[in-house]
Parts: structure tokens; C-alpha cells; sequence
């Protein structure tokens, strides 16, 4: 390796000759004679096995998105052909190269540097004392409930599990007895780690047990009058420096507020599904959220080991608007007649790691359904693209197809080991377009441009501030296209005056939903990138709150 041993300075020569006299050879492995490559030469028949496919996976894996990825296959193959000296050299030149690229230095920035960041609590307000929570309540034992649950029992904080009727609570508490018991079964934790852990949940259906909870978090059915009546049951019995916090996907927490007795310490932490998977937590801001409500939130999520992003209140917050310009984009697709597995596999060779359809089924059909309809009674019919919603009606009312959930969405899911395939009635539903007649990479274009716009109008109306945790978020949660650094650095990789231009093209072609906002226009004709016009390390508060 590079290293062989680290040392503190003034022991460094103590160090060196200890390596010495423990038998450290002065001549490297591959000088010594008789020396022999592991795995054989290029021009072998272990080379001819080994290259042809590891070229194919690489291109398989990364679709030519990651520079990196290829120099190390480069620097492998280019210098088992040549002496080890020669070799290395080449390795150092791949080495500045790569390190000089656009990827190389968006991805440091999002997923090394702000991602620490965050995860030590970058957006925390000053002067609020740390929380040391004692106890943790969770209201709702379904599938996120009881996923909270779990990762808090995690972090090796005692959980009180609320739900209807105590065989509720119980089932609730069974879902992280199953996940700690897989756990045990591939070898990452003990059987004493279990029992610890499940020691740690309490399932109930009194919210007397509920007393002494530093916070509690609302997981229940959403339904505005069923979370009224869990917040008040809740706050009856909790310490006035108690914080609420409710998991709602689609409800402003400003709205849920109204309900509690203590504004200033009601919050939304938004937790993404599966919860012990998923790393990003949303933290959402009502219009009288207070700092301690939020520095509790942070160090909560931080206790159970995610990564918090703030955001401002609004229909969908941040990441679900992204997601959704995403899904509705490929719907588009499929009414204009692209052929399904064009769609998917641009997506994929966009870098995103599930396809836009793939990704409906996991969050199922029958819901997008829901929120079309929910949209379309709060903000009037032009909310929702008719032809859109009459797509996904046929899905849901005609066909039965509501996702993964019942076996069958776009995809068709038949028993394991079969793997899912497109749904072929998809091909029945329009006209469809000849695949050489679809350009197969402005498809990839706009899956990317029409989440990056969404991203640049979160940022111009203020619900997120911090250009870390647009980046961050949109790669966690997710998964755009890592490689760019999130959606908010592909904005700034292309370069705001080019990227309007982009987006005018794709305006003209495809509809309002690739307009640039005013903000994009603005930082156009002044040369401004995002972590410019909202220099995170600037001095000043960003956050918007009580």
C-alpha cells in the first residue's frame, strides 16, 4: 500500500526502525525475482477471461458517467503491460487527471464535505443547549411508525410505541424484532445486541406512557382529523419542553400546528421509506416553529445516525416535489409514445438508480392517484395535466394495477427468482413511436433538467436555503445522479447561462414544466453559480423560523 504505518511525529524515526528490525524488506514484492502477477498477464487465458467482461460490467454499472471508475480499469490493464515503475506513473498521471474533472470535484464537495457537515449539524441553531434524550415517543405503529421505532431502539434510546389497541403496538414492536433478527442471521450484530434492543420498545395503547418523552413523533394514518386527535391525546400528558414532531409526507406542518397548544414546539421530521435504509430526514419548519424545536430535530436525527436537511413548509416540501417532476416527466414520455424500456433505461443511463416507472410501483400507483386528486380539489384542475391523470386512472380503475404492492404496476412482479419486466399493456395504451425516431439523449436530459428546475425553484421561493442540502438531499433521498453532485451542482456544472438555455429548447418542445425560474434567469446574466448567489459559509442566519 501507500502506507504502512502512521506514526506521531517525534516518534516517526523510532517508528522507522522498529519496521526495520521487525523484518520490513528493502526491495517492493514486485522486484523481487521470480515475482509473479496475481491473476496472469494481459495476453493469457486468465487476461482474456478476466478484460472483455469487466469492460462490459464497468459499462454496465456507470454507463460512462463515472471518469474514475474507467481510469482504474485504465491504469490496471495499461500497466500490467508495461514495467511496475512505468506503471505507476501512468497510475499518478490518470491519478491528476481524474482529480481535475467536474465529477471528481462535485462529488467531493456534496458527498464528502457537506455531507460531514450536515451530519455535525451545520444548520443547528447556536445557543440551544444539546438534547440527551431519555425517552422517545412514536404515535402510529405501521410500517414508518414501527421503522422510527426501530432506528431509535438503534440508537440506544428507550422507545414508547403507541398505536389503537395494544396487539396494534405489539405488531408494531414484531417489525424490529424481524429486522434485528436478519441482522443476527448475516452476522452484523449479536444476540445479546437484540435483546437489548428490543428491551429498549415499549408498545402501548395508554398515551399516559407517553410522559417524560422528550420528543414524540406523529407516524399515524394521513388524515388531518386523526393527527388533531393524536396531538391533543399527546400533548395532554407531555411535559410543556416536550417537542412534537409529525411525519406527514403531504401535509404543511403549519396547518398540523394550528392543532397544538404549543406552536413553537411543533416541527415536521419527514422520514423516507424503508426507514432503517433510507439516510435522509427531512426537517420541516412551520411558520412558529421555534430553535429549540428545530435543534431538538437535529440532534435527534443525528442521534439515530441520518442526515438532516432543513426545509422550509410547503406542499410536498422539497424532495416529493423533485420526485414528483420526475414521475410526471416519464408519464409525459409514455403519452407522447416512447417506448416504456426507453424511458427506464435513459433514466438509468442519466445515472439515476431506479427508473421513473420503477420507482411509481415502489411508492404505488393508486397513491400518485391520491395526489393528483388531493391536488386537483386544493389548487383547481390546471394543477394536474388531464392527460396525466386520466393515465394514471386507467392503471388504477381500469387495469387494477396499483404497483409493487398487489404484483402488478408497470411492472409485472411474478414470484421470486423471476425478476419484474415492463408491463407489455403498456405498449396498448398509445401509439407508439419507432425507437429510432426518440432521442435517446435528450430523454436523459430531460429527466435531469425537469428535477434540477423544481430544485431551482425551491431554492428561489425560499423553502430550502443551503445549496449543501439541495445537493444532498436530491442525491440521499433519491438518488440524482451522483455523479453531478446533486441537482442543484449539475445546474452549476453546466453553467447557469447554458442551462437557460437548455431549458428554453426543452420549453419549446415539451411545455411550461421547462421554464426557468426568474432566480435561474437572474444568476444567468450575472455569471453566478448557486454556491455564489447562496454561499453556504457566508455570514448571517439562512433559516427561516420563529
Amino acid at each position: 500500500g501507500l502506507i504502512h504505518e502512521i506514526a506521531e511525529p517525534a516518534r516517526l524515526v523510532e517508528t522507522a526502525k522498529a519496521m526495520i528490525r521487525n523484518g520490513l524488506k528493502p526491495v517492493a514484492p514486485w522486484d523481487e525475482k521470480g515475482f509473479k502477477l496475481p491473476g496472469g498477464q494481459i495476453y493469457s487465458p486468465a487476461g482474456f477471461n478476466l478484460w472483455p467482461p469487466a469492460i462490459a460490467i464497468l459499462r454496465r454499472e456507470t454507463y460512462g458517467n463515472y471518469p474514475a471508475a474507467a481510469a482504474i480499469l485504465k491504469c490496471v490493464y495499461e500497466g500490467l503491460l508495461v514495467p511496475f515503475d512505468t506503471a505507476l506513473r501512468i497510475e499518478q498521471r490518470y491519478f491528476t487527471e481524474i482529480m481535475q474533472t467536474r465529477e471528481a470535484a462535485a462529488m467531493i464537495r456534496s458527498l464528502f464535505v457537506s455531507l460531514q457537515e450536515l451530519n455535525k449539524g451545520a444548520r443547528r441553531p447556536t445557543g440551544v443547549p444539546e438534547t440527551k434524550f431519555k425517552k422517545i415517543g412514536i404515535l402510529g405503529a405501521g410500517f414508518m411508525g414501527a421503522g422510527i421505532a426501530y432506528v431509535t431502539a438503534k440508537a440506544g434510546i428507550p422507545v414508547v410505541l403507541l398505536d389503537r389497541d395494544l396487539e396494534s403496538a405489539a405488531k408494531g414492536k414484531a417489525h424490529s424484532d424481524s429486522l434485528v433478527s436478519d441482522q443476527v442471521k448475516k452476522g452484523r450484530a449479536k444476540p445479546e445486541d437484540k435483546d437489548k434492543l428490543l428491551s429498549l420498545i415499549t408498545p402501548t395503547a395508554d398515551y399516559a406512557d407517553l410522559a417524560g418523552c422528550d420528543l414524540v413523533v406523529e407516524a399515524v394514518f394521513e388524515d388531518s382529523g386523526v393527527k388533531k386527535s393524536a396531538t391533543e391525546q399527546a400533548e395532554a400528558v407531555l411535559k410543556p419542553s416536550a417537542i412534537f414532531a409529525s411525519n406527514t409526507s403531504t401535509i404543511p406542518i403549519s396547518s398540523l400546528a394550528k392543532n397544538s397548544a404549543r406552536p413553537k414546539n411543533f416541527i415536521g421530521i419527514h422520514f423516507f421509506s424503508p426507514v432503517d435504509k433510507m439516510m435522509l430526514v427531512e426537517i420541516i419548519l412551520g411558520k412558529k416553529t421555534g430553535d429549540k424545536a428545530l435543534a431538538t430535530a437535529i440532534d435527534f436525527v443525528r442521534a439515530i445516525k441520518k442526515t438532516p436537511i432543513v426545509v422550509n413548509d410547503t406542499r410536498g416540501f422539497y424532495v416529493n416535489r423533485c420526485v414528483l417532476r420526475y414521475m410526471s416527466e416519464a408519464y409525459k414520455m409514455l403519452i407522447e409514445g416512447v417506448p416504456a424500456p426507453m424511458i427506464e433505461n435513459a433514466a438509468k443511463a442519466a445515472g439515476m438508480p431506479v427508473g421513473p416507472l420503477a420507482l411509481t410501483d415502489e411508492t404505488a400507483i393508486d397513491l400518485a392517484q391520491k395526489i393528483m386528486k388531493q391536488t386537483i380539489r386544493d389548487l383547481g384542475d390546471k394543477a394536474v395535466d388531464p392527460k396525466q391523470m386520466a393515465l394514471i386512472n386507467i392503471m388504477v380503475d381500469d387495469h387494477g394495477r396499483f404497483g409493487r404492492k398487489n404484483g402488478k404496476g408497470f411492472y409485472d412482479y411474478p414470484a421470486k427468482p423471476a425478476k419484474k419486466k415492463l408491463w407489455p399493456g403498456l405498449r396498448d395504451l398509445y401509439p407508439q413511436l419507432a425507437p429510432e425516431k426518440v432521442d435517446y439523449e435528450e430523454l436523459q436530459q430531460r429527466l435531469l433538467v425537469t428535477i434540477a428546475l423544481e430544485a431551482a425553484r425551491v431554492m428561489e421561493e425560499g423553502i430550502v436555503t443551503d445549496p449543501r442540502e439541495a445537493d444532498v438531499g436530491s442525491i440521499l433521498a433519491f438518488g440524482f445522479a451522483p455523479y453531478t453532485g446533486g441537482a442543484l451542482s449539475y445546474i452549476d456544472g453546466i453553467g447557469a447561462k447554458a442551462f437557460v438555455k437548455i431549458a428554453r429548447n426543452l420549453q419549446k418542445k415539451y411545455g411550461a414544466e421547462f421554464k426557468a425560474p426568474k432566480l435561474l434567469l437572474d444568476m444567468a446574466e450575472k455569471g453566478e453559480s448557486f454556491y455564489q448567489r447562496f454561499d453556504p459559509y457566508a455570514k448571517g442566519e439562512t433559516r427561516k423560523a420563529a
